[in-house]
């Protein structure tokens, strides 16, 4: 029974320690380019703060329009023509001598 063990090479008392090392090192770096607050966690966030930019700036934009057109519809500044476009589409009204077109689809 003791035989088999003769031909096992030992282990060099020197290796250990910087085998260990080695592994200690690999872990934390893995962990620090694909862990929860890694390398390529920052570049996703960083790519979704940039989409959400976009978005914003475009949001900001049709806020803009549509703050514009609020503005038209005050009563110290009415635009006409705006007035009557928006009765038209909200009452759906038409001035007596025109001539109403239906297009059927």
């Amino acid at each position: 029974m003791r035989a088999w063990f003769r031909h096992i090479p030992k282990i060099q008392p020197g290796v250990f320690l910087p085998v260990i090392g080695v592994c200690v090192v690999l872990y934390f770096a893995y962990h620090a380019v694909q862990g929860d607050r890694g390398i390529r966690a920052l570049l996703d966030y960083q790519h979704r703060i940039e989409k959400t930019k976009i978005q914003l700036a475009q949001i900001r934009e049709e806020r803009m329009r549509l703050e514009h057109r609020v503005s038209l519809l005050r009563s110290d500044s009415l635009d006409p023509d705006l007035l009557e476009e928006r009765a038209r589409a909200v009452l759906n009204f038409a001035h007596p001598k025109e001539i109403a077109i239906i297009v059927k689809r």
